[in-house]
This record gives C-alpha cells, structure tokens and sequence, in this order.
C-alpha cells in the first residue's frame, strides 16, 4: 500500500516551543506555530491569520526540524556480540580464510532482507529521524548488497512515508583472519566493478521516486577495501549522477594503517589523489589519524577537506563504544568543516546520538562548555541537509519542506525546563518523538506507524538474530558452540 496524500488544505501544528529558522539560525518560538500545505511550509511563528484545515496541537512538545540521519543503521544490528567479547575476528566478525576458501554465501534469504529494512526504517521514524541514508553490515552477506533488496527498501520507505537516499553498498574486496590471527584483504576488483554497474543503474532507476522522498546514492563499503580504480569511477558515476557519495574514511586503525601500506597516504589524502572528494561526499567518522615522522595527519586532511567542502559524518554512540571519538568538534565548526551526524549502531537514537557527542566531546576537549548544544543539533538538523545540497530540510521556515517532529516534554522524566534543546541534550530520549510529518504527511501518530506492527516486528527480528547465532559457527575457527562464540555478562542460571 501508498501511504496517503497529505490533507487538503492548511495543517497548523502548534507546541510550548517550535524552532525555528531565521537569519541563517534556529531560533526558539515560545508557544509557536507551524503552518503548512500540500508538503510546504507556509508560516512559522505566533497567530497565523489565515484559515485552516486541520489544528494538531501538542501543548507540551518541542517542534523541531526532523533529524537527518547521514549513516543510518537499516539492518539487525549485531555489534553486540563483541561488545564485551574480543577479539571480534573470533566471533565471526572477520571472514575467516577458511570460509573464503569455501565461498561467502548469503546468510539471509530475499524476505529476510526486506524485512530487516522495513523493520530499521519505521525505528527510524519512531526515533524522529524523517530523512536517513542506511547503512547495513556486510558480515553476514555473500558480498555486497543488491538492487533488489533496495527496491524492496524503496517501497518500505514509501509506504511508512520516510525521506531516503539509498544505494546498494558495493566493495573490491574484505577483510580475512588467518588461524595465527593475522588479519589481511581479500580483493576481487572485477566483483566490486559489477557491484558499482548496479548501484549506477539503481540510481538511474529509483532517482526521485515517491514523488521525490526516494532519493538515490553510491554508497562504496569501507575505503581500505576498494580499489583505486572503484573509486575514480565512483567519483565519476557519483558527479555524473548528481548523487551523493559515501564512504567510512579514517574510521580505525587497521582502515588508515592498511591505507598508509598500500598507498603511503593518509585515507583523506588518498582520496584527494583520485580527485574522489567534493561538495556531496559524505565521510564518517574522522576519527583516526597516522603519524609521518612523528606528526599527524589529521591537520593536513582538515585542510584537504576543508578546500573540497566535504562533510564528516559524526557517529558519536558507536564509535564511544569502540573507544573512539570525534575531538574538537567546536573548533572543527568553527573553522568551517560541514559536519552532520549518523546513528550507525541500535538504537538509531538521534538525541542519545547528541547527548554522547556532546558529553564526549566537553571530555576530549577538557571543557565544560564546547562543544554546545546548539553545535550537536545544529548537526542533526540543518547541517545534515546542506550536506545533501537540500536548504529546503533541516528547518523550519516558509518555502522548507514540511519535515517536523513532536518531542514530547510533558512527562515527569525530563525533568525541569528552561530551555528546552538543553533539556533534550540532558534528559530527553528518542522514545518522547511522537509525531513526525515528512512532506506533510502524518507519518508518525502519538507514537504509533500506521500500518508498522511494533510487537509483530520485533519478535520477527529476534528470531532472525537466533537464526544468524545459529549459523555462527560457520564463520569462526574451529565451528566451536555458542556460549564459546558469545559469552555472557555474569554466569548464567538455565530455566528449568
């Protein structure tokens, strides 16, 4: 099924606070207005004169601008089996040469797939986020995604009423371990070529569906496992296409130490090389850096995107966890470097996503002020869009799309408020969004998708996940059991 037009006629969504845009900034609008009609913002503000159709009015909420979520996890998210159980090449989450040897298969079956999309855009939607760019693991795939699984994602997106760019993730190559524990690249260059033919021809296909909610992307997996001929064309396709191009770069120390080996370049430099940086290229996490004679890259590469005017995706929750983070966030802004932020791990919780950046980054920069809460929603909103080229997402003001959220701010657990985006910073969570619109639509109802079965959805993704489990062995040394792959926080009592 389609989901519905928007109403006929002018929708007013009013709220104790509405942010919104003017003089290029958000602004806070005490007791405001949104006004807006077949998918486009008309008013913002106090005391709209005109007549309306429809008044949704939520007395104690936020209105907000829909987060836009540049590296948005769309699938069942299985980091949590090496949280605490390292190293994760035992457990599955490197390709054994052995298995290679064998040849990767498919571990998921073409309903699986659609349904783990489905299922990761509507927690998506649920959490506030209204455009998303997703992202998947390839761990558990016979190599990269497909542009059938994407036309499958397409139409889950179009009917839960969500803004997306998609594109099937394509790679040369993937990461191996050996039984000494030695981990090194498996390339097939002709295999990542073909996986780049396709994601063109999606493209081609799926640009602007939806009336214009489906967007499209080249989305290459990891940069140390493309080579560099996949990523002149990718840059090529991506310029051709008018598309945006994403890529992880500078996410980890095996990703720059390979780079550096391979092609005695740091990855941002690397891709400066084969001319892949620009306006639209997208580049999580920023976080790691080599050293050359002693000195690190990481001011040289701020340079070298600094002069492309790319976009470093923040991915503050998954990379904290990974003992990584983000530094100088405030003077990386201020200097003028676009950044956004991405999920990319469960929960996709945009407003945890905030709070870490924000809690992470006054830590790594031994502050008790910067970065602000302005500069960690400015990411999630407004910044997010003007990396996809889109001044029309992000905002609230007349002539934007009509993208918005309801936080809801009138329940005993968040505490007192003075000033609401510094409560959300401290105290709010992705489960208070209870409305969103996106093109007018109302697509998220008092928390509920219509037509989006939560229960059903989740019992259905935990028997997926104890299939994968079952199927575990097949991916590590030695095909040892279960309570060897994962091992539990404390002992563990059986049920009787």
């Amino acid at each position: 099924m389609s989901l519905a037009a928007p109403s006929n006629g002018r929708t007013l969504v009013s709220g104790r606070w509405v942010v919104g845009h003017r003089g290029g900034r958000h602004v806070l609008i005490e007791r405001g207005e949104v006004v807006f009609e077949g998918g486009e913002i008309v008013f913002v503000g106090h005391g709209f004169p005109g007549e309306v159709t429809r008044r949704i009015e939520r007395p104690d909420a936020l209105i907000a601008p829909g987060f836009i979520d540049l590296d948005a996890v769309c699938d069942l998210d299985t980091a949590v089996l090496s949280l605490d159980n390292t190293p994760s090449w035992r457990k599955g989450r490197i390709w054994p040469t052995s298995y290679v040897a064998r040849g990767p298969y498919e571990m998921y079956g073409p309903e699986e797939l659609a349904f783990q999309k489905r299922y990761g855009l509507a927690q998506l939607l649920r959490n506030g986020i209204t455009t998303a760019l997703p992202i998947a693991s390839l761990f558990y795939r016979e190599w990269g995604e497909t542009s059938a699984e994407f036309a499958a994602a397409a139409q889950a997106a179009e009917e839960l009423g969500l803004r997306v760019y998609l594109g099937p993730a394509y790679r040369s190559g993937h990461t191996q371990v050996d039984e000494a524990g030695t981990v090194s690249l498996f390339m097939d260059e002709a295999r990542g070529l073909a996986g780049l033919d396709e994601a063109i021809r999606f493209c081609r296909d799926m640009e602007g569906r939806a009336g214009g909610r489906v967007r499209t992307m080249l989305a290459p997996d990891r940069i140390e496992s493309c080579t560099p001929e996949l990523l002149r064309r990718t840059a090529a396709a991506a310029r051709d296409l008018d598309v945006p191009l994403r890529l992880h770069c500078h996410q980890s120390r095996f990703e720059v130490e390979t780079v550096m080996r391979l092609h005695g370049l740091s990855p941002t430099a690397w891709l400066a090389s084969l001319a892949v940086l620009g306006p639209h290229v997208l580049l999580p996490h920023f976080t790691d850096f080599p050293s050359v004679g002693g000195v690190s890259t990481r001011e040289a590469d701020l340079a070298t995107l600094l002069a492309a005017d790319a976009t470093v995706v923040h991915c503050p929750v998954v990379m904290a966890r990974n003992g990584a983070a983000l530094a100088g966030l405030s003077d990386l802004v201020a200097r003028g470097l676009r950044i956004g932020l991405g999920t990319d791990t469960w929960p996709p919780d945009m407003i945890l996503n905030m709070q870490v950046g924000l809690m992470l980054g006054r830590v790594v920069a031994g502050s008790v002020s910067q970065p602000s809460s302005a500069q960690l929603f400015d990411a999630a909103t407004s910044a997010g869009a003007d990396a996809l080229g889109r001044p029309d997402l992000g905002r609230l003001m007349p002539g934007a799309r009509a993208d918005l959220i309801a936080i809801d701010f009138g329940h005993d657990r968040i505490g007192q408020v003075i000033d609401p985006i510094q409560t959300l910073m401290q105290s709010s969570a992705g489960r208070d969004v209870t409305d969103a619109f996106v093109e007018g639509r109302h697509v998220l109802v008092a928390g509920e998708l219509p037509g989006f079965d939560a229960a059903a959805g989740h019992l259905r993704a935990q028997q997926q996940f104890d299939g994968l489990i079952a199927k575990y062995p097949e991916r590590t040394w030695g095909h040892p059991p279960v309570s060897e792959i994962f091992q539990p926080t404390y002992p563990v009592v059986p049920a009787p």
